[in-house]
């Protein structure tokens, strides 16, 4: 399991110019599985999200979580983050986990998230257009 977090001040997810989910303050996540993900990486993933200390106290140092924040996140299922590169300059996704599992593994990772702050998704599979405005700017690459 990859996930990018990138600290936001702002994030939204459209679909056919419908705008589906936005938040503001918190995190959005690009999230992608591979074969040997499975629930229990899903909730310690979660735990790691969740206690990642990257905003900012009153001193201006990134000690804080998401929990202690009380933001929201967005979360955006993205087979791309299991692209492999090595042998030509066509991505193979051989590595990333067939759709109708991963559906079933992005849905409940979201559930999980959402027992702690409020998480809100994109639309497995379509094609979004996805924005944000990335504080510091702050991305971590997380895996397991």
């Amino acid at each position: 399991m990859r996930v990018v977090v990138q600290r936001c001040s702002n994030a939204k997810c459209v679909v056919d110019n419908k705008n589906i989910n936005e938040i503001d303050d918190g995190l959005m996540l690009l999230v992608g599985f591979t074969d040997n993900d499975n629930k229990d990486t899903i909730i310690k993933m979660v735990n790691k999200i969740v206690n990642l200390r990257i905003f900012p106290d009153n001193n201006g140092v990134m000690n804080l979580s998401i929990l202690d924040t009380k933001g929201s996140i967005l979360s955006i299922s993205q087979f791309t983050l299991y692209a492999d590169t090595t042998k030509g300059n066509r991505p193979s996704y051989i590595k990333a986990m067939s759709g109708a599992k991963a559906k079933l593994l992005y849905e409940y990772f979201n559930k999980c998230l959402n027992e702690y702050v409020p998480c809100f998704g994109g639309v497995f599979g379509a094609h979004m257009e996805i924005s944000l405005t990335n504080m510091g700017p702050t991305t971590i690459i997380l895996e397991r």
